[in-house]
């Protein structure tokens, strides 16, 4: 499902109605916001946000300049964008990194929001950075919390620092005392949680606070709460003075209340948010592009990042020669796929391109698992039929969808598909070797 896939499809039919009228009226527009804001409490934004991004937007649009304009829809669209962005904090809010090191980020949220996790997470991003992090166990009353962090820490391949069932406070002064000896320049303290804020969780936060100077306090918040997760923001921005925001399971069936309330009630960043289980599913969050994605505009920037993660330079050069060669095979066509799984896979990058948010999900829905048949069929091949698989006949078809769980109709679809792909390398050949997705 693309984020805030309900909140988009309704934002893009209000909007779609708008650009069929040419020109509008100060009573057209006036109606679409009413439609926006209820597209907004239906999304779980706060209710005070809400009316005060309608009143803003609403100045603005109805101004004579707009409503004289040649376009005027686009016109409100872009002001919806500006003010959007606006509200989501503008521009990335980075990490702060402290004078002399090592930079203390501490983690806090309730149980059940993925801290631990995202502690591994956000090592493993510092590490891609050229970061030496450092874990610190500081939840020492959840039942195996100091071993999850620790298989987290292996998993990350980053170490974890733990004494036990001490007190976190003592365990986090110590932590710092060893990591610039051991040449950590960062030290990520994994704080305990609790089913519910209570006073005895705010109290031991605040007592690491005064132990140790922390740099950054970073608030876990799960995004599937919605207006839940605005109110423990709320809560613990009161008490720790909180320097930015972590929304979890971004990936998950999210409206898209938490992150468009946060920063207007807390006044606080989002920083990161997580878009995935994997320990790579952590990404830097941009106002900008997040508004983009949720009019519909798509994300290409996050898109050309991710797609420069999964393929190296060497990836490019080998295939821009075989473009040149026309030698491309159907181990280069698997090798497109797991570059693709490496981006997050097709589902998770649709949400990125332009126009997809205009589309019904049934329209853009990828079937996945169509994916994997058509890599079980090209594993089901010889190293041989692989290579050059105009060798494969009707017998090994029958041999081949047998080995696959498929079926011969299906060999011949892909077998198909390949030959088009090979064709489109060819016309591209002096397209200096620009890489598409094999389906």
């Amino acid at each position: 499902m693309a984020l805030f896939a309900s909140l988009s499809e309704r934002l893009n039919h209000i909007f779609s109605k708008l650009t069929k009228r040419g020109k509008l009226t100060e009573l057209e527009i006036k109606t679409a916001m009413r439609e926006v804001r209820v597209a907004l409490l239906e999304a779980d934004v706060n209710l005070k946000v809400a009316k005060q991004f309608i009143a803003d937007v609403s100045e603005k649009a109805v101004g004579q300049e707009i409503l004289a304009s040649l376009n005027p829809a686009q016109q409100v669209i872009k002001i919806v964008n500006d003010e959007l962005i606006e509200l989501m904090g503008s521009k990335n809010a980075k990490l702060e990194v402290a004078p002399k090191p090592p930079t203390v980020i501490m983690m806090c949220g309730l149980q059940g929001a993925g801290k631990t996790t995202l502690c591994g997470k956000l090592a493993v991003l510092l590490k891609k950075q050229g970061k030496k992090p450092l874990l610190v166990a500081g939840d020492i009353y959840r039942p195996a919390a100091i071993t999850q962090l620790q298989v987290v820490g292996k998993n990350a391949g980053v170490e974890v620092f733990e004494k036990g069932t001490q007190s976190p406070v003592k365990t986090a002064k110590q932590a710092i005392e060893y990591a610039p000896t051991m040449g950590y320049d960062t030290v990520i303290i994994d704080t305990a949680g609790r089913l519910q804020i209570d006073e005895t969780l705010m109290r031991e936060l605040e007592e690491i606070k005064k132990a140790v100077e922390v740099t950054e306090t970073l608030l876990v918040v799960d995004a599937m709460t919605g207006q839940e997760a605005v109110n423990v923001a709320e809560t613990f921005n009161a008490r720790l003075e909180i320097t930015g925001v972590i929304l979890t399971k971004l990936d998950g069936d999210t409206r898209g209340g938490a992150c468009l309330s946060i920063r207007a009630v807390t006044g606080k960043p989002i920083k990161f948010i997580g878009v995935g289980e994997k320990l790579g599913d952590l990404e830097p969050f941009y106002p900008e592009r997040m508004a983009s994605r949720i009019l519909g505009m798509g994300d290409v920037l996050s898109l050309i990042e991710k797609a420069q993660q999964a393929i190296t330079e060497e990836d490019a050069k080998k295939m821009q020669q075989k473009m040149k060669e026309n030698s491309f095979t159907l181990n280069d066509y698997l090798e497109q796929f797991a570059m693709l799984k490496k981006m997050g896979g097709a589902q998770s990058l649709l949400g990125m391109l332009p126009g997809m948010g205009k589309l019904k999900v049934s329209d853009k829905d990828v079937d996945e698992k169509k994916i994997e048949r058509t890599k079980a069929m090209i594993l089901s091949m010889t190293p041989a039929e692989r290579e050059n698989p105009s060798i494969i006949d009707s017998r090994r078809k029958r041999r081949i969808a047998a080995g696959s769980g498929t079926s011969v109709q299906e060999i011949n679809q892909l077998l198909k598909q390949f030959d088009q792909t090979k064709m489109l390398m060819k016309q591209l050949k002096g397209n200096k070797g620009r890489l598409r997705l094999p389906f």
